[in-house]
């Protein structure tokens, strides 16, 4: 079970709802077709009045945007197309007046090759203390023409990329496990291990209360940089999870602990399994790290009561509940394929969204029920698919150029989000801001979203909106959900049912027929319409219970 106990001292963020803000894409403010600091200021009291306990942001540090902020050029000011340090700073306090909690983006595994260290690496040459600060290699092949090794980089193609030097002869190669604009650090070297110490006191300094890690477990290399195919099978991949990473996690961890409010570290980790976690959760480390297992599992009765019995087991409930995030398909979308473990298919065909939304209306209770902490994406509380049909010229990802063309990448689950129905780029833009009618939003909406907008469905009882707004509102108000008990009880095939603390039951029918409910005295809150006291297939329900 979790390192820190859920009782009336553990920190906030043990049982917080926290909700990922794309920045870009949550809320314009200046009419320029991008979102950026104003527009999320000016939406605060939604975010409050939904019911959240916190706003993770994506980089908003000075980029190129190669790759949407995670190329940081400086991480210790806000790129001018989001706003000014000031306005940051004034963003922080403002969260915080609501109740609010605001926790960042730091990106440690690489930078921009527009950050001033790689300008210097590339002017100072082979061999210097500046190229020490990277992964800099002399290629193979008789004139260094072939890169160091086999390692492939995660947006496609080779992780390695080869520079001209300062007299203009080809010279040595660089690696970059994301995109070339994306140079990896060198996290052997002292100088890059006390910069980000730096950076972190920087952004806690001015009131961050704490940093989600980008690729978490890529940022220290086995030296040797061997070739993967010379690899054992089952071998951890050389950028993997490398012993090394704890040391780095424990200073941070210290550092954070030394303010006087309760921090939180959480890491991207995208490791399997899921056991391979516990390591960084032991309490001198990361507070959390995301549970990839569990967004990624099929709709399924057994495999998802597989994983969250694995989690509770292994982990305890200190790897967060999350459906989607700004990096794979919207949940809605896949739960209405007939693969719904995948986030990726092939040839995925057109998606049932009516199958979907009853089945992420499910979902978001089952999510919201079990012990620890949830994480919600930007727009899956009004019930937003994957737009798949981007016109190519306006895809932004660099996955797209990295592959050919063949992978469209992820920009389909960042598209601006819809405010108000009736209004251009559906209110995304405030433009009586902006004194004009603007560039409209930097990608297109489809226009089936103008029902799905904000004040469409506000005040709807049966939309999405109000659902996630009544079961947080339920999740609040039930203080024993805090306890990281859970109980399984037998319901059937195809159902999953369990009881928390101080009488509380969640039932999820999975099944292809409705089930008939447990003995309650109170349905709390239900998914979708009961059918003569029966559970209608994917549809979830939270009962009050007797005990």
């Amino acid at each position: 079970m979790a390192d820190e106990p859920a009782d009336s001292q553990a920190p906030w963020h043990h049982t917080a709802v926290i909700y990922e803000v794309y920045l870009r894409s949550f809320a314009d403010g200046n009419g320029d077709g991008v979102g950026d600091l104003a527009g999320l200021r000016s939406r605060l009291p939604y975010l409050r009045d939904l019911g959240i306990d916190a706003l993770w942001l994506t980089p908003w540090y000075v980029s190129p945007m190669a790759d949407g902020g995670y190329d940081v050029a400086d991480y210790r000011d806000i790129d001018p197309l989001f706003g000014t340090l000031a306005e940051a700073e004034t963003l922080i306090g403002a969260a915080h007046d609501h109740g609010l909690k605001i926790v960042i983006d730091i990106v440690p595994n690489h930078c921009s090759d527009h950050h001033p260290w790689f300008a210097e690496a590339l002017a100072a040459g082979p061999g210097t203390a500046a190229r020490d600060r990277f992964w800099f290699r002399r290629g193979r092949g008789d004139q260094g023409e072939l890169p160091p090794n086999d390692w492939p980089s995660m947006f496609g193609g080779s992780a390695w990329t080869r520079v001209t030097e300062a007299d203009g002869t080809p010279g040595e190669w660089y690696l970059h496990l994301y995109a070339r604009e994306q140079p990896d650090l060198n996290w052997e070297n002292p100088e890059v291990r006390a910069e980000f110490e730096s950076i972190l006191r920087f952004w806690l300094d001015r009131g961050i209360d704490g940093f989600r890690i980008d690729v978490a477990d890529f940022l220290v290399k086995d030296p040797r940089l061997p070739d993967v195919a010379d690899l054992p099978p089952g071998e951890r991949k050389p950028w993997e999870g490398q012993d090394g990473l704890h040391e780095i996690y424990r200073a941070w961890r210290r550092i954070i602990d030394s303010y006087p409010r309760d921090g939180l570290l959480v890491g991207e980790i995208w490791l399997k399994p899921l056991t391979r976690l516990r390591p960084y959760l032991r309490g001198d480390q990361l507070h959390t790290a995301f549970n990839f297992d569990f967004m990624g599992t099929a709709w399924d009765a057994a495999r998802l009561r597989a994983v969250i019995d694995t989690t509770l087991d292994s982990v305890g409930p200190a790897a967060p509940w999350v459906l989607s995030n700004h990096d794979v398909t919207r949940h809605l979308t896949r739960y209405g394929r007939a693969n719904t473990s995948s986030d990726w298919q092939p040839d995925p065909g057109q998606p049932d969204l009516a199958l979907g939304t009853r089945r992420a209306r499910a979902a978001i209770l089952l999510s919201l029920a079990l012990p620890g902490s949830s994480y919600l994406y930007q727009g899956e509380e009004l019930g937003l698919w994957e737009v798949e049909d981007i016109p190519d010229e306006l895809i932004a990802d660099p996955i797209w150029d990295r592959t050919g063309h063949l992978v469209r990448g992820r920009d389909g689950c960042r598209v601006p989000l819809p405010w108000a129905a009736d209004e251009p780029g559906f209110g995304f833009g405030r433009n009586d801001l902006a004194g004009s009618a603007g560039p409209g939003p930097w990608l297109p909406q489809p226009a089936a979203w103008r029902g799905l907008a904000v004040d469409a469905q506000t005040g709807d009882p049966g939309s999405m909106l109000e659902l996630y707004r009544a079961a947080l509102r339920v999740r609040r108000s039930r203080a024993e959900l805090g306890a990281d008990q859970l109980t399984w009880f037998p319901a059937g095939d195809g159902v999953l049912a369990f009881t928390r603390p101080g009488g509380f039951a969640c039932v999820v029918n999975i099944s292809g027929a409705p089930v008939a409910l447990p003995d309650h005295g109170e349905v709390l809150l239900a998914s979708g319409e009961l059918a003569g006291g029966l559970l209608p297939p994917d549809t979830a329900a939270w009962l009050r219970t007797a005990g």
